[in-house]
Formats: C-alpha cells, structure tokens, sequence
C-alpha cells in the first residue's frame, strides 16, 4: 500500500511469468506518456478535451509534433474540432510565436479566394484601389489553416502546390516572386483520396499535404467523452450568459450520451447553448430537450423497424423519455431479468447475476482508472487482493 500511494503503477508476485513483466512495463509505460500529454494539453490547451482512446492517440500525436515544421492533413468529419487541433498544433511548434491565419477555402467565392491566398497588387482587377497582402504573407513566419481543402478550385490547387514545391508565390495582377516561410496545415471531411480517383483534387497536391495525417474521431466513436464535454459547454455556456450554470440529470445524460449527434462536437455545443437559454428548470430532464431531437431520436431508435415506405414499427411509437426511464431503472431490469431465469428454472440464478454484476463493475472501474487497479479497488471499495482475485475468478482480460 505504501509503494502504491508512493506513485507504483501495478505489483508483480513471485514467481512472476516474464511475458506478463514485460507486458505490465509496456502497459506502465504507456500509461505515463499518455498522463504527461494529457497533463500538457489540459493545462495548455484546455478547450481540447477527450478521455477516449481515441482522443488520447490524437493528443499523443500533437506531442510527437511539437517540434516538427511539416505539413499536416486533418481529417475527421464535420463539427469534430479539426480546427481546434490545427491552433494546438500551431500553439506547440516552433512558429507560436508567430501568427496562425486560418482560411476556409470553401466560404470564400472562387473569384475572390485567389486574392485571398496571394494578395493583390493595386489595379489587379476592378474595384482593386490598393495593393493588397494575402494569407500567406499574412502568415508569413507563422502557420496558415486552410480548412476544407477538398473543396479548393482546381485551378487554384496548381498554385498551391507550386508554393508548398518551390516556396515562392506571386500576387495577382504582379510580377515581383515573394518568398513564403509558412507551414501549411489542411483539414478536410471529404475523402481526398476518392476526389483524386474522380479527377477533383490534383494527386501531386494531395501527396505535398499528406505528409503527416491525423484523423479526429466523430463523437459516436467517443461516447465516454460526452458527458464530459456536455458539463464543460454547460459551464461555458453559463458563464457567458452570467447565469447560474445548469446540469443534467442522470437519465438525460445517458441519453444524449447514445444519441447518434452528426454534427458532431460542434452539435453538441450548440444543444448545450440551447439548453442554457430554453431549459425551465436547473436540472434539465429528457423532457426539457429541444422537441426536434427528440422527434429525431424517435425515428432513429435501432429497434425500430420501417413497415411500408413511412410506417414506423409500434416500439419506435415509444416515447423516447419513458424508454430512457425504463434503462436508467436498472434494479427494475435487474428484477425482470432474475424473475425470468427463475421462471426457465435456470440453476445457480444468484451466482450467475453476482458474476454478471461484478464483471461489469470491475470492468468499468479499470475502464475508469486507465487499467489501473488499485485505484480502481479504492474506488469500488474494495481491497487490492480481492479485486486480483475478482480478475482471476471472472477471467477478466487486463491487456489493452
């Protein structure tokens, strides 16, 4: 107990098979990376947030790159925060103290984004009363964020990849090359790859982006993230407003928490405005949701089951609060599920539910604690030697 309160990650007991010594370093040292960028990020860049293992590979990634000027391509899908990860790319290289300008090449007319990226010199097209300096100059020393790359011109990709070859570029309407010290990030929702086989996106232009690429995980793919993010744009929301800050109760979390959001990050905050402004109570219940996502949630229930072209099956017609109920109502599961193995007769009906109960318990403690399974006791509340055993007993996997 006292090497564990001292900072010891796990204990091996003699004799001691050596493929499970090394596999429990790795683990050790797996696990002390990971809380150092953690640490790093959360302290630094603290609207990043993301306990999945997802997120934690993109975390990890971000500080493999601190000290590296390459070109890096995200991608992920819409609302999933791929900006957010460019500025905490930019924010940990060696050009933060320069400016990042960031461009969405898909919000700017196809006439204009040329002026955009290069600049202008004065008389260049009609309305061009003075010379004009782009986003790369505008960057220059710095980082520039072009955002939805897929969506680039053609044209337009040719003078890109001219630059990101050669490192010059020209002003519309000049003739003087100006020299571009810029390091470039892309993001993108689009599959670029798909776009090259459609003749959309210039392969030579997708080979100088794709040096480094990250992917950032859609929301579905980081469910335990959540609640988490849910509290946080809560108190933001709240803070913003100078309102007290609301919270949501158990049964409305968990679900929103199964909600299929595909905006994604940027839906989920945008509902927790919503929710700031429009929720009657402080403690916000299913019901107090906007009235469209629980519609949508109706339609998109996985029990439900399409009867004709429009029909939709009688369990999907269940209101979405009353089934949230019935799940958060775990004893009331518990008791149908024991009265009906009672009802086949099932033998050892008590030892098979404790099993069941235990593995799940256990499991979503070292879930919780990152494998680590002495915190996981004390949080439970049990002692180290019965949950070793408890591991043993249930033929609980440990590895990652």
């Amino acid at each position: 107990m006292a090497a564990f309160q001292g900072g010891a990650f796990d204990y091996l007991a003699k004799p001691f098979d050596l493929d499970k010594a090394v596999e429990l370093i790795r683990r050790a040292m797996e696990e002390s990376l990971r809380e150092v960028s953690v640490e790093q990020l959360s302290s630094e860049t603290p609207e990043i947030l993301g306990q999945a293992a997802a997120m934690q590979e993109v975390f990890r990634a971000i500080g493999r790159l601190t000290q590296s000027n390459m070109t890096v391509l995200i991608t992920g899908e819409s609302g999933t925060g791929k900006e957010l990860v460019a500025r905490a790319l930019h924010k940990h290289s060696p050009r933060s103290a320069q400016p990042m300008i960031s461009l969405n090449t898909a919000a700017i007319p196809k006439d204009l984004l040329e002026s955009e990226l290069f600049g202008h010199e004065r008389g260049a097209f009609t309305g061009a009363q003075t010379s004009r300096r782009g986003r790369f100059e505008q960057a220059e020393g710095g980082t520039l964020f072009l955002d939805e790359i897929g969506d680039m011109p053609f044209d337009l990709q040719t003078r890109l990849l001219r630059v990101l070859s050669d490192g010059h570029f020209y002003r519309v309407g000049g003739h003087q090359p100006i020299k571009s010290n810029v390091r470039v990030i892309a993001a993108t929702h689009q599959n670029l790859e798909q776009r090259v086989g459609q003749g959309l996106f210039r392969e030579d232009l997708y080979h100088r982006l794709n040096v480094i690429r990250l992917r950032i995980p859609s929301l579905r793919e980081r469910r335990e993230d959540i609640p988490i993010l849910i509290r946080h744009f809560l108190k933001q929301s709240a803070q913003q407003l100078g309102v007290e800050s609301k919270r949501m109760s158990e049964s409305a979390m968990q679900f929103l928490s199964q909600l299929n959001l595909p905006g994604n990050v940027r839906q989920l905050e945008n509902l927790c405005n919503w929710i700031v402004v429009m929720a009657p109570g402080q403690t916000v219940e299913i019901k107090d949701l906007p009235p469209e996502l629980l519609e949508s949630a109706k339609v998109h229930m996985p029990n439900s089951q399409p009867d004709g072209d429009t029909a939709l099956s009688q369990s999907s017609e269940l209101k979405v609060e009353t089934l949230m109920s019935e799940l958060a109502n775990w004893q009331g599961l518990l008791e149908a599920e024991a009265a009906s193995l009672l009802e086949k007769n099932q033998p050892n009906v008590m030892d098979g539910l404790v099993r069941q109960f235990e593995s799940i318990l256990i499991q979503s403690a070292l879930k919780f604690t990152n494998g680590k399974k002495n915190e996981a006791a004390i949080r439970l509340g049990i002692g180290r030697n019965t949950i070793t055993r408890k591991l043993a007993e249930l033929n609980i996997d440990t590895k990652e």
